[in-house]
Formats: structure tokens, sequence, C-alpha cells
């Protein structure tokens, strides 16, 4: 007899993008995406962070300061830019697209262009903003389907 308490596809791939979110160096807010397509097979993942070839310790990873050139938002590529840049698969046409925070304005452009056609998020912690409000109006009038991940309560622990 088979096991029955084994997790579902929902809880495989956004617990990807919560362990790909413990990647980021940013001490504010960490973020993880995974990339699935319609096959269930697991085609990018990514996590904010500083663009390739750029030392961390050079960057500024502060919120606000003086001149924004001092803060980290110029700088760090999103979770979900990095899983659309870091895929090796082709097309992400009809994927869908798991993250730990819903995707900025900017961020929706980047997953509408791609194909995405789904995008599961955990935390929607900026709803209020422009920013979030635009990526709802993006994702609806082109079509992509958003839905809020449902924890089931069950735990993963990982030791490592």
């Amino acid at each position: 007899m088979k096991r029955t308490d084994y997790i579902s596809w929902d809880e495989y791939f956004m617990g990807i993008a919560m362990l790909s979110a413990q990647r980021s160096k940013d001490n504010s807010t960490q973020v993880g995406a995974c990339i699935v397509n319609d096959q269930h097979k697991i085609v990018s993942v990514g996590y904010n962070g500083m663009p390739t070839g750029c030392d961390d310790d050079d960057m500024p990873w502060e919120r606000s300061a003086k001149s924004p050139l001092d803060t980290k938002y110029p700088f760090v590529c999103h979770a979900e830019l990095n899983a659309i840049l870091n895929s090796s698969f082709g097309s992400l046409s009809g994927c869908t697209l798991y993250v730990t925070l819903f995707p900025c304005n900017e961020c929706a452009k980047a997953i509408i262009q791609s194909g995405i056609r789904r995008v599961v998020y955990y935390s929607n912690k900026y709803a209020d903003t422009d920013g979030v409000k635009a990526s709802c109006i993006l994702f609806d009038k082109c079509g992509v389907k958003t839905e809020e991940y449902k924890p089931s309560g069950k735990n993963i622990t990982l030791s490592v």
C-alpha cells in the first residue's frame, strides 16, 4: 500500500521557492521563485539578489538612505526575474510560477512576456501599493491567473 501523507504538488513547489529564498543575502526580505511546466517539472528557480558578477559585499543592502544609489532598490534582481533569466528550458509558455511574495509590476511584465500563465504566491504584504495594484491589472488583462497559496499546516524540516 502506498503512502498517503505525501506532500501535494503545490506544497512541493512552494517549498522549493521557500528554500530558494534562503539563498538571498537581503537582510529584510528574502524572496524565492520556482517555475514549473505543465508536466510538474521544475524548469528554473531564483531568489532576490545582486546581478551575477556583483560582489554582494560591495553593494548596498539598505532600504533607505540619503541617495537612492545607497539603497538596494536600483541594484537587486527580483526572484521572479532571476528565475525567468536562469531558465535554460527554452519557452516558459504555459508554465506556473510559485513565488513567496506577490510580484511587483516590473516582474509582472516579465512574467507575462515569458508566457507564464499562472502565479501561485505565498504572501501579498504589499497589496496596497501601486506597483502590486498595477501587477493585478496587468495579470487580469493578459489572462495570467493568480492564486494565493493555502498552507496545509504540514511541517517540512531540513537538517543541513
